[in-house]
């Protein structure tokens, strides 16, 4: 597993400070509020301070639960100003969801919006955590803000180095139990130094953040990278695509890079603004979390918006390979090749290397690669080989060294850019009294790129609808986990072990439904 040297951790908040304190480094568009990298290093520091008062030491966990606001931010830096390590959390999954998450990270703070009051409420019987702190993420009148307001700002940073653990975030399983992926300060500044020559990044850069900022990409792409380098980084609190394209076309921020999946390009082009948006200030659009239409990048190629296919994932701090600008539109098709930090190849499943135009599974290595997954020692055996990480991805390499990915071996479907592993649905399923047997399969979806269809073999005199499945899954699992269509069958195919062969449920369904 990746290694890092004894090298010093800095404070980056405070660096830009030193640099240029009047700069600006943050803008919250819900409540425009807007910090100069001097006041976000004082907002930091008194958030640091209350942490370290409240006991948290180093290689604590501080859990953040919140829409997007630039709140996040100041609570993430001031985490590992002290050495904690920051949980991000998915506001989207329920209290049942969130407290298998908090258990297992061994949380101690939760920082939470306001907004999301029920969950909280509901989370707070089933994990013990010490300590919650109120936010509303637009600056009004709470517990968060009169802690900045109130308490004197820690400065100085607890020495760290590039292997210290900085965050988790938790990745769904095909068990259904997530899987806590160790970041470190290695793998956040190897990762942004990686993306830094395809996206063109300077410190004149000013980045639109839409995605969750639970989200490797919504983090880790769109926010860090511009405040290491002392740009500006912009926060929408929820996606909107008529609201985002203004703040692209605009020319008072003048954004210059931003990222979003397919269902969010495809969300735009459809907006009631989009011709008469001017695309001329952008640098970089990056589009990744699932596979890219070539249909969709012609189509803002046109209208002068270069999009740039990427790859990544959670355990690569979602920094493995990115289409360059210049490819588009004659040779895309591609995630492009593997950035300079991150070494990738396609392994067959007996653990040879295959040659180029071969389908077969990703593995990487490199310091952008996590270390391991969080108190899960089966995980970490399954997915390390001699210094490599197996991804569960199939692809192939083409003869310029281009990686075409392919499909999710793992049998994971990716729905709005939200991860759907099936076997955690299939587990809430055959909960149902109707329900014999079930098999969840993702299939092409026009608004979302993919949603999930539960595939039914129902018990004798028993009928279900779809609805009926989704009412059932109300409260158990995410809303965007939930099947948008199903299909009955009298027996689901399997092979000789058992498991269900779903790349034939796949060919099946689609005429089943017709």
């Amino acid at each position: 597993m990746t290694q890092f040297s004894d090298t010093q951790v800095a404070d980056w908040i405070a660096h830009q400070t030193y640099v240029g304190a009047d700069r600006l480094a943050t803008v919250d568009l819900a409540s425009d509020r807007r910090f100069s990298y001097g006041q976000m290093n004082d907002r930091v520091g008194a958030l640091a301070a209350y942490m370290k008062a409240e006991g948290i030491q180093p290689g604590d966990r501080v859990g953040f639960l919140a829409f997007n606001s630039t709140d996040i931010l100041d609570i993430i830096f001031a985490t590992w100003r002290i050495g904690a390590i920051s949980l991000a959390l998915n506001f989207r999954l329920t209290s049942n969801e969130l407290a298998y998450i908090v258990n297992d990270a061994g949380a101690r703070m939760i920082f939470f919006d306001t907004a999301l009051n029920k969950t909280v409420e509901g989370l707070k019987p089933l994990v013990p955590v010490s300590r919650y702190v109120a936010l509303d993420g637009l600056g009004g009148d709470t517990e968060f803000e009169k802690i900045i307001r109130t308490t004197v700002p820690l400065y100085e940073r607890v020495p760290q180095v590039l292997s210290d653990q900085c965050m988790l975030m938790y990745s769904s399983g095909t068990t259904g139990n997530p899987k806590g992926v160790i970041f470190t300060h290695g793998m956040v500044l190897y990762a942004l130094l990686n993306g830094l020559p395809a996206s063109q990044m300077t410190a004149g850069s000013v980045s639109l953040a839409m995605m969750p900022l639970f989200h490797v990409g919504g983090l880790n792409v769109t926010c860090l990278p511009f405040l290491w380098l002392g740009g500006v980084t912009a926060v929408v609190r929820n996606f909107d695509p008529v609201q985002a394209l203004d703040f692209i076309g605009g020319r008072e921020l003048g954004v210059t890079h931003t990222l979003g999946v397919p269902a969010m390009f495809n969300a735009m082009r459809m907006a009631p603004n989009i011709d008469t948006t001017d695309f001329s200030n952008m640098v970089c659009a990056l589009a990744g979390g699932a596979s890219v239409p070539q249909e969709l990048v012609e189509w803002w190629y046109k209208r002068g918006l270069v999009i740039q296919d990427g790859y990544g994932m959670t355990e690569s701090a979602a920094s493995n390979c990115m289409t360059p600008r210049d490819y588009v539109p004659t040779k895309i098709g591609t995630s492009g090749k593997s950035l300079i930090f991150t070494e990738m190849k396609i392994m067959s499943a007996s653990g040879e290397e295959l040659p180029d135009g071969e389908v077969g599974e990703i593995w990487m290595r490199g310091p952008t690669i996590t270390p391991g997954y969080w108190n899960n020692d089966k995980a970490n055996a399954d997915s390390f080989h001699d210094g490599w990480f197996k991804s569960g991805d199939l692809a192939i390499k083409d003869e310029n060294g281009c990686f075409i990915i392919q499909d999710r071996s793992k049998d994971m479907y990716i729905s709005g850019g939200e991860n759907v592993y099936p076997a955690e649905v299939e587990g809430i399923l055959f909960r149902h009294e109707a329900v014999q047997d079930v098999a969840v399969i993702g299939l092409p979806d026009e608004k979302w790129g993919e949603v999930g269809c539960a595939v039914v073999v129902l018990k004798p005199g028993a009928t279900i609808t779809v609805d009926d499945l989704r009412s059932h899954c109300d409260g158990l699992i995410a809303k965007y986990k939930w099947p948008a269509s199903m299909a009955t069958m009298d027996v689901l195919p399997r092979n000789a072990t058992g498991k269900v062969k779903k790349f034939e449920l796949r060919e099946i369904v689609p005429k089943l439904m017709s």
